[in-house]
């Protein structure tokens, strides 16, 4: 970008969010935002937890290309996900309102298509400004209408959410099918030996997990102990498509170059990258390069394959010249998990890394650890290195940057969306006054320095965490912490502030019923 339409660029998003002197609602009568769209990548990686970038307190990896992003950038320190587990999380970001508006869960990997085709997203917004949108990576958000044949065009999908282009893992590495969709097409498909998939009966004549468990690379629990695909098992079961099936070690590769690819042929206008990285998700494969990278086995390598295909895009948004025309956002869908299926030894080979930095719980969880999540925002010369202490989620994303290109929302649209743009590019740290977390299990509450979780008044005690090592935080009691005091949530003050239970209580209903 030239030095004039830089100043230009600065000038207004300066004007912009100071209003200068006028309305918040009103643009700069300088050439505004409207006609200087900056570039969106939002580089969304998964189960990554607030303590496993050394720029968030890590010691046992180190992360220099995240930390290069944190250190000249926005590093957020109360920045959460919308819910504790991956499918809820994305369909938040993608559409600005919470998963349990749908009653989102975590998919099977033949489930339909989670976000309805009429309903307003991210991507369809930036479109009407002149983006062009694509998602690289993990999808996990359904396909199809239900009854998928995987032989033909896969629809509905990403082109009809809004994304001009799309290559996914069509639901996450643990499940079938293990191949890659690129444009609604399976990659490398041979017709003459067709993909089928079913999550309810064993077909197909490949092993499972549970038949010939001396084929495995590592033991799997139940669960994942289906279909063998490259010596792991996986979740349902899968015959056919040899020459489409996906070597786990080659995602970092495969994924960096799709995105490369986007941002190459779209280096003229502006466009939106959802870079979504199956790292650090079970099962932990990294490329054999990154093999020995920590001491902590295959969890803490792929977190530094994770933080090599970071480099890789911000290197060549700088190549091209787009780095000073490009907002990076990077966080986590959820917090973090080791154990999650497979005997990989994260357990084991932990050591003193905390995952889930100075917080409680992680993945599933009720507890702050199953949404508060690392998230910086990245603008070369525009936004000045900080930190900042602002509540936010990533749901308000999509409001705010609504805002930054002048496009209206819509009364229904983006319900839980709050436009926080300021607090966003740094010029406030005045964020939200109340966040819901969604969990496995009851809601939780976020209001300044208050976290309140709701008693669980189900019969579900969730035996399935205390294997993997998770605390749930779903008590039959009501819980209140004092986060100021009690950060790792170890002391529930909720008998002595009844007058905060039933203040809570009624936000958290309200909040279900008509929104914040």
């Amino acid at each position: 970008m030239n030095k004039k339409l830089l100043l230009t660029l600065t000038t207004s998003v300066i004007c912009l969010l100071n209003a200068c002197s006028q309305s918040d609602d009103v643009l700069t009568e300088q050439k505004s935002l409207k006609d200087n769209k900056p570039n969106i990548v939002v580089i969304y990686i998964d189960d990554l937890g607030y303590g496993d970038v050394s720029s968030y307190g890590a010691t046992a990896v180190s992360t220099p290309n995240i930390d290069r992003l944190a250190y000249n950038g926005i590093k957020f320190t109360d920045a959460h996900s919308s819910a504790a587990t991956c499918t809820p999380s994305r369909y938040s970001l993608l559409t600005g309102e919470h998963g349990f508006r749908i009653k989102a869960d975590v998919l099977k990997g033949d489930a339909p298509l989670l976000i309805s085709t009429n309903k307003p997203t991210l991507p369809k917004m930036l479109k009407k400004a002149g983006y062009a949108t694509g998602v690289v990576g993990k999808w996990h958000l359904g396909l199809g209408d239900g009854n998928i044949d995987w032989n033909s065009d896969v629809t509905p999908g990403p082109s009809e959410v809004g994304f001009d282009y799309s290559f996914l893992l069509p639901a996450t590495g643990d499940r079938v099918p293990t191949i890659y969709l690129e444009n609604n097409r399976i990659v490398n498909l041979d017709v003459n030996d067709p993909i089928s998939v079913s999550y309810k009966e064993n077909i197909g004549k490949r092993p499972t997990g549970v038949e010939h468990p001396e084929l495995l690379r590592y033991a799997a629990d139940r669960q994942h102990s289906d279909t063998i695909i490259n010596g792991v098992s996986r979740i349902g079961t899968m015959s056919g498509g040899e020459q489409a099936l996906w070597k786990d070690e080659d995602f970092a590769d495969i994924f960096t170059n799709k995105a490369i690819a986007f941002i190459r042929k779209n280096k003229a206008n502006p466009f939106f990258l959802f870079h979504s990285y199956h790292d650090i998700h079970v099962p932990r494969l990294p490329h054999p390069r990154f093999k020995g990278a920590t001491k902590m086995g295959p969890r803490g390598d792929a977190i530094v394959q994770m933080d090599w295909m970071t480099g890789q895009i911000i290197s060549e948004l700088e190549r091209l010249g787009l780095a000073d025309n490009t907002i990076i956002i990077f966080t986590s869908d959820n917090g973090p998990v080791l154990n999650d299926g497979y005997e990989d030894q994260s357990v084991a080979l932990i050591g003193s890394h905390k995952p889930s930095g100075p917080f409680r719980g992680g993945k599933y969880s009720a507890f702050e650890a199953g949404t508060r999540v690392p998230m910086i925002v990245y603008w070369p010369n525009i936004i000045k290195p900080s930190q900042s202490n602002a509540l936010i989620s990533q749901m308000d994303i999509y409001k705010s940057f609504a805002k930054l290109i002048d496009v209206d929302v819509g009364i229904d649209e983006a319900i839980d969306s709050q436009q926080l743009l300021s607090a966003l590019l740094g010029y406030s740290q005045r964020g939200r006054k109340h966040l819901l977390e969604e969990s496995v299990g009851p809601h939780a509450l976020r209001s300044g320095q208050w976290k309140y979780i709701s008693p669980n008044k189900s019969n579900n005690n969730f035996p399935w965490l205390k294997p993997k090592g998770i605390e749930g935080g779903f008590a039959k009691y009501p819980q209140l912490y004092d986060l100021s005091k009690d950060i790792n949530e170890q002391n529930n003050i909720a008998t002595e502030h009844p007058e905060l239970v039933e203040k809570f209580e009624m936000v958290i209903t309200n909040i279900v019923k008509v929104g914040y």
